[in-house]
């Protein structure tokens, strides 16, 4: 068996910070509407063929477990589009019921999408266009764990199976020391 991936960091990182974007619903949201709970978040796009719907499987499978365990809080997961040209609120609503009623999508202009993007430090790139007009976009794969004061806590990629990911969220989560400077 192959040993997987878990990053821990010491220090502050400077992953995260405030973001602005509309949620699947067409409510404006921004990240201090989520202070006070734990997330998950994700960036990806509806268009994706593989990778990101294998991820949105796992990120379901980690809030379920953490969900149904007593001892740590629940934990809310967000789906960050990459793609904002396509991904409209109907798109983002439509996609995500096929993974969890839990994951909340989130989409907006081209610069809110870039500014929440550098704020995670996820890069992305639109491929070319095929003969049906259409493309494939190029995404960091990684998940983030954001703690209740808003700040980054962890970061989860691809590679990090479903039980390792939410044994590593209990223990952060048991063991977080809240930080509420944003």
């Amino acid at each position: 068996m192959v040993k997987q991936e878990v990053k821990a960091l010491s220090g502050k990182a400077a992953i995260g910070g405030p973001w602005s974007l509309v949620d699947f619903n067409g409510e404006l949201k921004t990240s201090k509407d989520f202070h006070g709970k734990w997330i998950l978040v994700y960036f990806g796009f509806t268009h994706c063929p593989d990778i990101c719907p294998e991820e949105l499987e796992k990120i379901a499978e980690v809030v379920d477990e953490i969900d149904d365990n007593p001892n740590v809080p629940n934990l809310t997961p967000l789906f960050i589009t990459v793609d904002p040209d396509r991904d409209t609120i109907g798109a983002m609503k439509e996609y995500l019921k096929e993974f969890s009623q839990k994951v909340i999508g989130f989409t907006g202009t081209s610069d809110q999408i870039d500014n929440v993007c550098k704020a995670f430090r996820v890069y992305y790139s639109k491929g070319p266009l095929d003969e049906d007009g259409d493309y494939i976009v190029d995404h960091t794969i990684i998940t983030y764990l954001v703690g209740p004061d808003g700040n980054f806590v962890q970061y989860y990629g691809q590679n990090v199976e479903a039980p390792e990911f939410t044994k590593s969220v209990i223990e952060k989560m048991k063991t977080y020391k809240p930080h509420y400077d944003k």
